[in-house]
């Protein structure tokens, strides 16, 4: 029986220590859809690796600015940054809720950013975990 006791509150103490508000609700990760605004045939590259023409979807650390290229024969190459930004609500939430471990595993995980929608229009936020980034096609001579 105390055996059986102490594996619970193992499991219990495990199952308080390693979570916190940014991870449960959000994930040190987001799904980025990246569109190519009127240039259905221009490359999108992020962060130098090529994820596909016109519109192209991936999964992107919080922790960590998007940077987006546009290649088109004929054009010039089009750079945009896209910034992070710190969650607050999650970080109060953590900090209320799971203490200064929270704290810290939203921090170590990257959980407590998020791309910069607010300051940002070519953001939209869809959801917590799900982003769109439009990107001003490349300009090119015809």
């Amino acid at each position: 029986m105390k055996k059986r006791i102490t594996m619970v509150a193992l499991l219990l103490s495990m199952t308080v220590l390693f979570n916190s508000c940014g991870v449960m609700f959000g994930g040190s990760k987001y799904n980025g859809t990246i569109i190519a605004k009127d240039h259905p045939n221009a490359e999108i590259f992020v962060n130098g690796k090529k994820l596909g023409n016109g519109t192209a979807t991936s999964l992107f650390p919080r922790n960590k600015e998007l940077t987006v290229e546009l290649k088109e024969p004929g054009c010039e190459t089009k750079t945009q940054t896209f910034n992070k930004a710190f969650r607050t609500g999650n970080f109060i939430l953590s900090i209320v809720s799971w203490g200064l471990v929270g704290l810290a595993v939203d921090l170590g995980t990257g959980a407590s950013y998020k791309p910069d929608h607010k300051s940002n229009p070519s953001i939209k936020k869809v959801s917590d975990k799900d982003y769109e980034f439009t990107v001003d096609g490349p300009n090119c001579t015809k």
